[in-house]
């Protein structure tokens, strides 16, 4: 390394380490406590995966006489996982350390962890429809296993009823993490406080969004593409955006909404219904309805205007 290449590497370093350069961007935080990890999430995805479907993800075969075992083991695992990642999102979100008490916050931790993995057969009841959706609605699917191994829809909705899971027993920060990955990982965006009933399947689903504030009911199939999104936000005195309110489609049971529809505001979409490809729908459908594109009829125009 010439002086010259150093010099620049010294300047840089001076730079990035002025307060005014970082003090946007850095998140003060306890000191001597860790903020949530990518990594410690992906973990704890994992072997959710592998208890919710034994067999499929990791690296031991599954026999009747070892389950017990083989769950056990990583039930524990993901228990102590959980605690931790649990404790740093409690941390991260206090903005007031002097008000913060950490034994009280670690406490907390385990019990928000237990009460998760208390809910994980729920979870698992849940997420064996979702599959059982798939399979059945696709004709190329050979069997519920290729399924699992294969659709990515289905890792997509394991994490958002993981997600989900947590966000309703009050994990901060986590769920929003553990959705994002599976963003990531698939392209389908699902906001963990959105609210989805059984039977749910997405096919294809690279592109599908679902917001915060969506409702859908049972047996609701989505293609690729689809948004289920909100029209422009409300605006309070001071012209900020108001959060909170409901401002996403209320989807009711047995609707499918084909490639690249896209549904805005909190309307309703009556049950039986079926939603056309490429279409905008911005107010409430009548249940049993059908919404395709308009097709005009073939006019042949001459020249100057005429038919």
């Amino acid at each position: 390394m010439t002086t010259n290449h150093f010099e620049r590497i010294k300047s840089a370093i001076e730079e990035l380490s002025q307060e005014q350069s970082y003090k946007s961007v850095c998140h003060p935080h306890f000191k001597d406590h860790k903020m949530p990890s990518l990594q410690a999430l992906e973990k704890i995805v994992s072997l959710s995966r592998e208890i919710i479907f034994p067999g499929y993800y990791g690296d031991s075969s599954i026999r009747p006489d070892s389950v017990r075992y083989y769950i056990g083991v990583n039930t524990e695992k993901l228990y102590s996982l959980m605690v931790e990642q649990i404790f740093a999102g409690l941390c991260f979100m206090c903005d007031k350390p002097e008000g913060f008490d950490l034994s009280e916050r670690k406490g907390q931790a385990h019990d928000y962890a237990s009460q998760f993995i208390s809910v994980l057969p729920d979870v698992r009841r849940v997420l064996t429809t979702d599959v059982e959706a798939a399979f059945l609605g696709d004709p190329a699917a050979k069997s519920k296993g290729e399924v699992i191994f294969c659709y990515p829809a289905i890792r997509a909705i394991t994490n958002y009823r993981v997600a989900h899971a947590l966000l309703k027993i009050g994990v901060p920060l986590i769920p929003r993490m553990i959705s994002e990955m599976a963003h990531s990982e698939t392209g389908i965006d699902i906001h963990p406080r959105a609210t989805i009933g059984e039977y749910f399947s997405i096919d294809h689903g690279t592109g599908v969004v679902i917001g915060a504030t969506s409702i859908l009911g049972n047996n609701v199939k989505l293609f690729q593409g689809v948004t289920l999104g909100a029209k422009s936000f409300p605006l309070d005195e001071k012209g900020n955006p108001i959060k909170g309110i409901p401002r996403h489609p209320i989807i009711e049971d047995n609707v499918v909404i084909y490639a690249q529809a896209t549904i805005l505001g909190r309307i309703t979409v009556g049950a039986n219904s079926i939603i056309g490809g490429n279409v905008w729908v911005t107010n409430s459908v009548a249940s049993g309805s059908k919404i395709v594109q308009f097709k005009p009829r073939d006019v042949l125009y001459a020249e100057g205007g005429g038919i």
